[in-house]
């Protein structure tokens, strides 16, 4: 896509005091969003025994709410590269409204799956428009507008194991009901983007003509055989590193309590140290990529975690907690920056690069959860968090990226 610069108003003033406030509110309704769907797996304790759920159904949860929310997200963001609405995320807000009402009331397996799929809609029709508005929003710095948005969400899936310990504990799957007010929240945020996003997306179609002459060389930088190695390479990168999140996030506590002899309350803390430590490591990874390179953090944040991953599940109770708060914040320190690469690597396709790092590939690590539940149910999820730690050593394959350097040239 051709430089934002063309879309920005042409006061540099107007710009400055606009960028800031955008890009706080669209990483307050992913934070509120992400929030939603993380009210999924800090319910799976409590659905577990109240279900009477197997490791396997738990895992198929996580997959309908990954795949909804997931792969839909290319479809999405292929449809508003063409034509987008500005209404699109209080529309997707709405949707995941009537999915925390549903989690609340399923009375049994089939009906929470069908509940957590509109939860998984909005969440799909969110992202990509949530990052184009952060594209318009940026102002140049990619890297640190990205890692801005990035941050409110994976502040809001932080929040799963605080859920579970004050909310469903207690309260048990009806006190998903307070997940409506997280909602409701979103939507009322997200009203107030829509003029701005509006006229945004209006100047865009002003100057479609002009960035269609421009994007020629794109389109031919975006064909050739060794950026689609790329976004291919990448994609599997992604995979890897959400089959091994999705371990962690989803499976992390039973290993604690079947192996630890840990309660659901105490086993949550090493999940939540893990997903707050991924807030920070989500900020700086941005920030430091426009510094470093989009490759660098690449390679650093998820082969950079294969220690930490590989010597986890062989630690002493007291040493698991330091040492899984350093492996979130380098795991996740390449969440945002895969979204940038992959921009960079479709410039005119902003709406489907982010609809594959942060859709599809999530989805395809959705897969992961399914797999990793079931093998649970039939090897014992000792040996599932064994197996898990070598996830991330397919992050040496990283090195094999084309520079970002080349590519802004």
């Amino acid at each position: 896509m051709a430089s934002i610069s063309q879309a920005r108003s042409p006061s540099a003033a107007a710009q400055a005091t606009t960028v800031m406030p955008v890009l706080l509110a669209v990483s307050a309704i992913h934070m509120l969003n992400d929030s939603m769907q993380a009210t999924v797996p800090a319910l799976f304790p409590i659905l577990e025994k109240s279900l009477d759920l197997s490791y396997a159904q738990v895992g198929w949860i996580g997959f309908m709410l990954n795949m909804t929310s997931s792969v839909m997200q290319p479809v999405v963001g292929a449809y508003s590269d063409r034509k987008s609405l500005p209404m699109m995320i209080p529309i997707g807000m709405s949707l995941s409204l009537i999915g925390m009402i549903g989690i609340a009331l399923a009375p049994q397996f089939w009906y929470l799956l069908f509940a957590v799929m509109f939860i998984g809609f909005g969440s799909a029709i969110f992202h990509p428009e949530g990052s184009r508005i952060v594209y318009f929003a940026s102002g140049g710095r990619r890297g640190f507008a990205q890692s801005v948005y990035q941050v409110g969400g994976n502040a809001g899936s932080s929040l799963a194991p605080l859920m579970t310990i004050f909310i469903f504990v207690p309260l048990g799957q009806f006190g998903a009901i307070w997940g409506t007010l997280l909602a409701g929240m979103a939507i009322a945020v997200s009203a107030g983007l829509v003029p701005w996003y509006k006229k945004k997306l209006a100047q865009w179609e002003v100057e479609r003509e002009k960035r269609l002459a421009s994007q020629t060389s794109a389109r031919e930088l975006a064909n050739h055989p060794r950026m689609r190695f790329a976004l291919g390479l990448l994609i599997f990168l992604v995979f890897a590193r959400s089959w091994y999140h999705s371990g962690i996030s989803s499976f992390f506590q039973f290993y604690l309590e079947e192996d630890y002899g840990r309660s659901v309350g105490q086993a949550q803390v090493p999940v939540f140290l893990f997903l707050a430590a991924g807030v920070l490591g989500t900020y700086f990874g941005g920030v430091l990529a426009d510094r470093f390179g989009l490759k660098n953090m690449i390679v650093f944040s998820i082969a950079g975690a294969a220690p930490f991953a590989l010597v986890l599940p062989h630690l002493p109770l007291y040493l698991i907690y330091p040492v899984i708060t350093l492996l979130g914040f380098v795991i996740l320190s390449g969440f945002s920056v895969a979204v940038v690469y992959a921009q960079f690597l479709m410039p005119s396709k902003v709406g489907m690069a982010s609809g594959l790092t942060t859709g599809l590939a999530f989805g395809m690590g959705a897969i992961g959860g399914v797999a990793l539940g079931k093998a649970a149910d039939v090897f014992g999820m000792s040996s599932v968090m064994f197996y898990c730690s070598f996830l991330p050593l397919f992050g040496l394959c990283a090195v094999f990226l084309p520079s970002d350097r080349k590519l802004r040239e």
